[in-house]
């Protein structure tokens, strides 16, 4: 069986995605032997590049086992076959003003060489650079998406407006419930605004609960959650979810300042010392510097992530109190055991029963890694994500492509999740000028 469709695939694109050879049908997928080179220096890393590069090997080798890398081994699907291609062949089609010492260069080079035996040749990585050299010297080259997400501003809300009549909304208040009709097509769990279609000022606001197949109001407590009040509309759709026991994954997603961590915190102490609901609050966030990085820090374990968690702290402290007390008291709570703060870097293989996680920076997650979290969720615990999609600091995905998108759309609609896209900030106003100015 011969294909028409000849891809060269960077060393990133498996780094992000090992399996990502197996998602090219009818096609030949060249891996340049560069990329072999840079995948072995990988091997021995401790996180999700390393398992990424040790899962890729181990599959090229069950490969080798089946015929000639060198000559093209088809996958069991005979859908798309795999070739590993030497440097030497490539070398001479090098521009001159390109470096062949530079491994970039030298996957560029791959593409050139195929170029000139094929008409269809693309070029897949997630280096923006290279795509541009490619782009140069006439290689088609684009990004891997892995699966197809929406574009960006399509992502999914986890709200609707829908018009109604007065006396619908005035139904609902009295019912408390209102059965939407089919043509509003809405989503479990998702945050509904109900405006009447005569009068702007007359609305009213729930969620879709698909059990009841009915528009619910929305959880309002008494008083305030940890001194914390919802501020705007996307405020109380969020501490809905956060103090909603039926949910038991959501997602926030909002600039700076828009309460994301600390309503989470705030419903996550509320459950866990208030109403005992859980056994434990643990918050966890990955470890990615903004800006260069200051090296090595000193100390112990302890020591070395207090600069990585401290901004869970400040939340912490802020909810315990003002006074100097504050600090004293979330340290009691973490010395009783019903408070946990830590990396996100040991979670592989334990298993999280009856505990209220929150994973703050998920925008910085890839799909693998935003998978092993939630898939370590035990009985009676509740997965909270929130992030910021326009703060990623991984160089290795972007706003479409991270676990946290990846997250949003996968489980949109599904009665144990809910969504909430907080777009408002009200940390400060000074901090809401900021992020929508800078």
């Amino acid at each position: 069986m011969k294909f028409s469709k000849k891809i060269v695939v960077d060393t990133n694109v498996i780094l992000f995605d090992s399996s990502s050879i197996q998602k090219f049908h009818d096609a030949d997928v060249y891996i340049p032997m560069s990329v072999i080179e840079e995948i072995d220096r990988f091997k021995k890393d401790l996180g999700e590049n390393g398992r990424n590069a040790r899962q890729f090997s181990r599959f090229i080798d069950v490969l080798r086992e089946k015929g000639k890398l060198s000559e093209g081994v088809y996958l069991e699907d005979r859908k798309t076959r795999i070739h590993v291609k030497a440097d030497l062949e490539n070398e001479a089609n090098l521009p001159a003003e390109l470096n062949h010492e530079k491994a970039d260069n030298r996957i560029l080079g791959t593409a050139l060489s195929l170029q000139k035996q094929y008409d269809d040749v693309e070029l897949i990585t997630k280096d923006i650079n290279l795509r541009i050299k490619a782009d140069v010297f006439g290689v088609s080259a684009r990004d891997y998406e892995g699966e197809e997400l929406p574009a960006e501003d399509e992502f999914y809300s986890g709200r609707a407006e829908i018009t109604v009549t007065s006396d619908k909304i005035d139904l609902f208040y009295r019912e408390k419930a209102f059965v939407p009709s089919p043509d509003h097509k809405l989503l479990g769990n998702q945050y509904v605004i109900m405006k009447d279609e005569s009068n702007p000022n007359h609305s009213a606001v729930g969620r879709y609960d698909l059990n009841a197949q009915a528009i619910v109001p929305l959880i309002t407590p008494n008083d305030s959650v940890w001194g914390v009040h919802p501020r705007n509309v996307e405020q109380s759709f969020a501490l809905d979810a956060l103090l909603n026991d039926d949910v038991l994954f959501v997602s926030l997603v909002g600039k700076a300042g828009t309460g994301k961590t600390l309503m989470a915190l705030a419903a996550g102490l509320s459950k866990t010392l208030d109403e005992g609901r859980f056994q434990k609050l643990l918050v966890s966030r990955p470890i990615f510097p903004m800006g260069k990085d200051i090296g090595y820090l000193p100390g112990d374990v302890e020591q070395k992530l207090n600069p990585w968690m401290q901004p869970i702290f400040d939340n912490v402290e802020f909810l315990m109190g003002a006074d100097k007390k504050a600090a004293g008291r979330a340290q009691e709570l973490i010395n009783q055991g019903m408070l946990n703060i830590e990396p996100l870097t040991y979670i592989r293989g334990r298993s999280i029963p009856n505990q209220y996680l929150i994973v703050d920076e998920a925008q910085n997650l890839t799909p693998h890694e935003i998978k092993t979290i939630v898939t370590r969720a035990g009985a009676n615990t509740k997965v909270v994500l929130t992030g910021d999609r326009h703060q990623i600091d991984n160089p290795y995905i972007d706003a479409v492509n991270s676990g946290l998108s990846y997250c949003v759309e996968k489980f949109k609609g599904q009665k144990l999740s809910a969504h909430i896209n907080l777009t408002k900030g009200e940390r400060s106003e000074l901090a809401e000028l900021a992020a929508n100015l800078l």
